[in-house]
């Protein structure tokens, strides 16, 4: 079957697997364990040649091991995957619906679709994420059974810079195939894409407070116990030298030693309260400068002083932050997966939908609505409503789908009366009739909906008389109403016409 498509489809994608993960792809040569400012200036040499495998070992780690690096990207991702997203058809033709349908179909029968954001997020950090596409053909269609995350530390750049990939069958590596991989890229800054990660920025950050920690844990260790200093004869011998260290040792656990009569002890009460707290300072400037680097500011994410305008300033820049992923993710979501799903099914000639992510805030679109309305209903200006429902992530309804009309009278009344106020005297008396026709429209509906049943039944005006005549009739039209009587009908009807024109003249 494949074979036979190949004569018609270009570039017909792998459906094995070719980034097969072995149970040694969870270890590592562990980088972060010694590290020295050396041995971290040697890493990056290693990553800007192409060889990241060292590199991405030791961004793994640092996720592991610092727990407000984690948070803060965990914060980010999170920012994302949370929100809800729509696939948006080029046009409003039927064919560019069918295929918008098809493509958020695919997208809502895949497995965790939230894990496999996670993992394209990942570039955040790393600066690249790589997520391996298993296709099957099922039913005449080319889809996705799939979507595996692929270690960074399984690519490399080789000496011309293209992008290969390390497999069982070939450790060299192969060039990455076409339509197989989701590869998501991100660019904390210009430059090489193994270099653009946020977690290149900080990775001296969390050298400084891994120096500043490990002191601090030794410092507590020690703090507030007397320092203990021995004497020796300078006659002593190697026995006696080590008879005293050891009963140092034991005075700083168990209070007691014993040491021969040659030496001595001597105890000097510990006074470090005034640098107690310069390991914290160290590590909370580290985890300052972290923040910023991940979330663009510190007063979301670090305890501390400031006021509600400046958090509100900075929740701002983290959401700037947000949408700049959720355009980046939907990119590559578009470039990676959804332009292979159309070009196979549809043709090289389908146009390929797009994908936005609802990252707006509420309150924006609070404030957005309240603008249009100033706008269309003051100034005048003209908007398609095509912008109106794109802004709002709203659908348009499709022809003779129910809607949703509670407040379209209120508009256009709203707007009739504006209209009024432009034009003055000219056209009162008319403009007023068609607000009181909106305005009770509803109700003389529900009303005149009898007299029309009534009319319905009679095929001459002498039936219609006869009809009227007959009060049980009638009676027996207008219960459904609970009117009781077509008098009470009328009575109902003449009171709305009244009440609207005392509501028109006194305002």
């Amino acid at each position: 079957m494949l074979e036979k498509l190949k004569k018609f489809i270009k570039n017909i994608p792998l459906t094995k697997r070719i980034a097969v993960v072995n149970n040694t792809d969870k270890w590592s040569d562990y980088p972060s364990n010694g590290l020295t400012p050396y041995r971290l200036a040697q890493i990056f040499k290693e990553a800007d040649t192409g060889d990241v495998m060292r590199q991405m070992e030791l961004f793994e780690e640092m996720e592991e091991k610092d727990p407000h690096i984690f948070s803060q990207l965990q914060t980010r991702k999170n920012a994302v995957t949370g929100l809800d997203y729509e696939v948006i058809p080029v046009s409003s033709s039927d064919y560019d619906k069918q295929i918008a349908e098809f493509i958020e179909k695919q997208l809502s029968e895949l497995e965790s679709f939230e894990e496999v954001l996670i993992d394209l997020l990942d570039a955040i950090g790393k600066g690249i994420a790589f997520t391996e596409i298993i296709w099957e053909l099922k039913g005449g269609y080319f889809v996705v059974k799939e979507l595996k995350s692929v270690h960074q530390k399984h690519f490399f750049w080789d000496d011309k810079d293209y992008l290969r990939l390390m497999t069982d069958s070939d450790p060299q590596g192969i060039y990455i195939p076409d339509n197989k991989f989701m590869i998501h890229r991100y660019k904390a800054k210009s430059g090489h894409p193994s270099r653009a990660g946020v977690l290149r920025i900080i990775a001296w950050m969390y050298l400084f407070k891994n120096y500043d920690v490990k002191d601090w844990v030794s410092f507590c260790e020690v703090f507030g116990m007397p320092l203990r200093v021995g004497k020796y004869d300078p006659s002593a011998s190697e026995d006696d030298k080590e008879a005293l260290m050891e009963a140092l040792i034991n005075l700083g656990t168990d209070a007691a030693g014993m040491y021969p009569t040659n030496t001595e002890i001597e105890i000097k009460e510990s006074n470090k309260q005034s640098s107690a707290d310069i390991y914290e300072k160290l590590a909370r400037f580290c985890d300052e400068q972290v923040s910023k680097c991940i979330l663009g500011q510190t007063l979301t994410s670090d305890s501390g002083g400031g006021s509600y305008a400046q958090g509100k300033v900075h929740d701002g820049v983290r959401h700037d932050l947000t949408v700049a992923d959720c355009k980046a993710l939907a990119a590559t979501l578009r470039r990676d997966l959804m332009t292979p799903l159309v070009k196979l099914n549809f043709g090289e000639s389908a146009k390929v939908p797009t994908i936005r992510f609802d990252c707006e805030e509420s309150e924006d679109l609070v404030q957005q609505a309240t603008m249009l309305e100033v706008l269309i209903n003051k100034v005048g200006l003209k908007v398609a409503t095509s912008h109106i429902y794109k802004k709002f992530s709203i659908p348009k309804p499709e022809s003779g789908e129910e809607v949703a009309s509670g407040e379209k009278q209120k508009q256009e009344v709203s707007m009739l009366a504006n209209k009024i106020e432009l034009k003055g005297k000219q056209g009162e008396i008319d403009d007023l009739v068609e607000i009181a026709k909106l305005e009770s429209a509803p109700l003389f509906n529900k009303q005149f909906k009898v007299l029309k049943d009534i009319t319905d039944k009679c095929s001459s005006l002498e039936e219609l008389k006869e009809l009227l005549e007959d009060e049980d009739k009638v009676y027996s039209i207008c219960k459904d109403m609970n009117n009781g009587s077509f008098e009470s009908l009328l009575k109902g009807s003449l009171l709305n016409a009244y009440l609207m024109g005392r509501v028109r003249e006194d305002g």
